[in-house]
């Protein structure tokens, strides 16, 4: 007997459905980007980015043990360095995600061995004093074993980077971030977890991964309290090598 196909009615009206649509039903014109002016030189601030560092003073910045006076960090040719003993700094504005640019050096000279040579710390959001917040690992790690959740491009102790990109002290390395924050709901409970993306010396070292809260040192993080945007901190670690310093640091907001 032969068969006899008969298409579905499902498939009769998906195909009648696709010849009368257009390209044009899928072609979107608002909202429009706003136009932003890329840097002649990559590294360099856009146009709607907010300099956070202009290579003259640290006026965007404050001393974390009292934020009522000015960050104590030595600037001195087009860069600024550590002042060991005085404390972490922070912005004084507080942000929301964004996109971050920040250049750091280990000087040539360094000495120490692990967590101590050239240690210091990206807080991406600085959820208290001290070194409260979220922490995105600045270490030597050109030739210095460690453990590996605490190296550099780390999100520390909590995710190793994907590969090792540094370069050796003496020399600038960058690191390009894109912090999405976390959202708690109106009871404190949290909506939806804080996620970070890492470009180090041009390589992605962490890809969009989701954070299990802020840094802890011992202990597993978890997300404990709610918050809004929030202050970028950078770290006086306190270990005796020689301080590293700083350069080129400009945020855009998302």
């Amino acid at each position: 007997m032969k068969r006899i196909f008969i298409p579905c009615m499902a498939l009769i009206m998906a195909f009648n459905l696709a010849k009368s649509q257009k390209p044009q039903d899928t072609e979107v014109y608002q909202p429009v980007p706003p136009k932003v002016n890329p840097a002649k030189t990559y590294g360099e601030a856009p146009s709607d980015a907010i300099i956070l560092f202009n290579g003259k003073n640290l006026d965007e910045w404050v001393s974390v043990k009292d934020k009522t006076k000015p960050a104590l960090w030595t600037v001195a040719n087009g860069i600024f360095t550590v002042k060991k003993g005085t404390g972490n700094i922070e912005t004084k504005r507080s942000f929301g995600s964004y996109q971050l640019h920040l250049e750091w050096r280990i000087p040539e000279n360094i000495t120490g061995k692990g967590q101590g040579r050239g240690n210091s710390g990206l807080f991406l959001a600085s959820t208290g004093g001290g070194d409260d917040g979220y922490e995105l690992q600045i270490l030597d790690s050109y030739n210095n074993d460690t453990y590996t959740n605490g190296q550099a491009g780390s999100i520390y102790k909590q995710f190793v980077p994907l590969a090792n990109p540094a370069r050796k002290p003496g020399e600038w390395q960058v690191y390009d971030v894109i912090w999405t924050a976390p959202v708690f709901n109106s009871d404190g409970s949290l909506k939806s977890a804080a996620r970070v993306t890492v470009f180090f010396n041009g390589v992605l070292v962490q890809n969009n991964v989701e954070l299990m809260g802020p840094t802890q040192y011992i202990g597993k993080p978890s997300y404990q309290k709610a918050h809004g945007p929030l202050p970028i901190k950078l770290q006086d670690h306190g270990d005796p090598s020689e301080p590293i310093s700083f350069r080129n640091i400009w945020i855009r907001e998302l």
